[in-house]
C-alpha cells in the first residue's frame, strides 16, 4: 500500500522535536508498504531551514520525504503563524497532486488546516482519508489564550467538526481525547497512544558523555526536554529554581527551543538564577545521551482543564530511559506515571510544590532508580512504539480493505 502523510511540524530522527511519525513511518515500510511524507522544509521546533539535504529525501529504508514550501514565521505573531500553516496547506495540496498510485491519505493535526489539504486529496484521488488527532485544536489554543478572535475561533471549530465528520478513520494518541472527538462528528475512532521505542535508550547508561560535556558531574540534573512555548509554563521553572538556588547540587537542565525561550534566558539572567542551565535541541537520536544525562526528567504544561486530556510524548521517552518522572500535568498522564510508580506528581502552576519534589528526588538518588524503572518496565510493556505501530499498520489496512468493499 502507498501511503501519502501530510504533516508540516514533521521531523525525520536527525531532527530536533517528536520523531513519532519518522518512526511509524519507518516501522510501515519494514512491513512492506510504500511513505511518502510531505513536510514542511522549516522546522516547527527551532524555526530554522530543514532543506539542507534538498527538497526530495530518502532515508535508509526508503520512506521519502518531499519539503513544501511554508512561510518561515511560526515563531512570529499567532496571524503570522496561521499565514504560515496556510501558505503550507495551498503548497501541500499542489505538491500532493503530483503524487501518483496513493492507496491512502494520512492526515494530522495540528495544524489544522493541513488536515483539509489531506482529506481534498484523499478525495480527489478516491482513496480513504484517516485523520490522526495529536492535540484537540483549536481547543487548546482557546483555552491558553493564544486564539482569541470570535470569528476565527467559529471559523476552526467549524473546520474541526468537518474534518472529523469526513474522516474515514480517526486515530487518537489519548484516551482523554476520545469523547472530545466523538461529540464533534467523528463516527470511527481508534486509540493509537503515544509511546517510546525501548531499544532506542539503555536505562544502565550512566549519561557521563552528557554530564561531563556540560560540567554536570557533581550534580544531581533535572532535565526538561522540548518546546519553550506558552503552554509549557517554564516560568513556573525559574521560580522554583530561585527557591532552590542555595543548594548547588541541583542543577536544572532546559534543553529544546520555542518562541519563549530567549524571554525565559533574559529573565533567568535578570534574576541570576545560576542552577537553571539553557541548552540547544537535539536531534531525536542524540536525546538517549541526554536522558542518560539526568537524574529525573520534567514534564510540565499550564494548569488548564484541557492539558488533563494528554499523553505527552515526552513522558514516555522519559520512562524509556529509565529515568523517574516529575509530572506537573494532571489529568490521564499522572494516572500512567502513579500507577506504574514511574515519578512524583505536582500541581501544575505551583512553584513551591515543584521545589518540594525536587529536593525529595534529589535527596532519595535509591528512590529515583527504582521509579525510573519501574517506568522502564511499564513502556516495554504497554507503551512500546512497535507495538502501536504494528496496531496502526492493521489500521490502515482496515481502512482501505472498507473503501475496497
Amino acid at each position: 500500500m502507498h501511503i501519502l502523510l501530510i504533516h508540516q511540524a514533521f521531523a525525520a530522527l536527525n531532527e530536533p522535536g517528536g520523531t513519532r511519525h519518522h518512526e511509524l513511518a519507518r516501522h510501515l515500510r519494514q512491513l512492506g508498504h510504500q511513505i511518502t511524507i510531505i513536510a514542511s522544509p522549516v522546522s516547527y521546533l527551532t524555526g530554522t531551514d530543514q532543506n539542507r539535504q534538498g527538497r526530495k529525501q530518502v532515508d535508509d529504508l526508503g520512506v521519502t520525504i518531499l519539503r513544501s514550501y511554508s512561510l518561515p514565521a511560526l515563531h512570529r505573531s499567532f496571524i503570522w503563524r496561521v499565514l504560515g500553516f496556510l501558505s503550507f496547506m495551498i503548497s501541500s495540496f499542489i505538491n500532493g497532486l503530483f503524487i501518483h498510485k496513493v492507496d491512502l491519505v494520512w492526515g494530522t493535526t495540528p495544524p489544522i488546516f493541513q488536515g483539509l489539504t489531506a482529506w481534498l486529496l484523499a478525495r480527489m484521488k478516491g482513496v480513504p482519508f484517516l485523520l490522526e488527532v495529536r492535540d484537540l485544536w483549536p481547543s487548546f489554543a482557546v483555552a491558553v489564550g493564544v486564539l482569541r478572535n470570535k470569528f476565527l475561533i467559529k471559523l476552526s471549530e467549524g473546520l474541526e467538526r468537518f474534518l472529523y465528520e469526513h474522516a474515514d478513520q480517526v486515530v487518537v494518541n489519548s484516551p482523554g481525547f476520545i469523547q472530545h472527538v466523538q461529540a464533534r462528528g467523528a463516527k470511527e475512532v481508534t486509540l493509537v497512544p503515544n509511546g517510546a521505542d525501548p531499544e532506542m535508550f539503555d536505562p544502565r547508561n550512566t549519561g557521563e558523555f552528557f554530564r561531563k560535556k556540560f560540567g554536570l558531574e557533581d550534580n544531581f540534573v533535572i532535565l526538561y526536554a522540548g518546546a519553550h512555548g506558552m503552554s509549557n509554563d517554564l516560568d513556573v521553572v525559574l521560580d522554583a529554581a530561585e527557591i532552590i538556588k542555595h543548594e548547588s547540587i541541583i542543577k536544572i537542565i532546559l534543553l529544546g527551543s520555542g518562541k519563549e525561550k530567549s524571554r525565559l534566558r533574559a529573565e533567568a539572567d535578570r534574576r541570576e538564577i545560576e542552577n537553571l542551565m539553557f541548552l540547544p535541541p537535539l536531534a531525536k537520536i542524540d536525546m538517549p545521551a541526554a536522558l542518560a544525562g539526568a537524574d529525573v526528567c520534567l514534564a510540565i504544561l499550564k494548569p488548564i482543564e484541557m492539558y488533563k486530556s494528554t499523553y505527552p510524548n515526552k513522558v514516555f521517552d522519559y520512562m524509556a530511559a529509565g529515568r523517574p518522572v516529575l509530572l506537573a500535568i494532571d489529568g490521564v498522564i499522572r494516572q500512567v506515571v502513579e500507577e506504574a510508580q514511574a515519578g512524583l506528581f505536582v500541581p501544575p502552576g505551583d512553584p513551591g510544590a515543584l521545589a518540594f519534589a525536587m529536593r525529595e528526588f534529589a535527596s532519595n538518588p535509591e528512590k529515583c532508580r527504582t521509579m525510573g524503572m519501574n517506568g522502564r518496565k511499564l513502556v516495554e510493556s504497554h507503551f512500546s512504539r512497535e507495538k502501536f505501530a504494528d496496531k496502526f499498520a492493521l489500521i490502515l489496512e482496515a481502512v482501505r480493505s472498507k473503501k475496497d468493499v
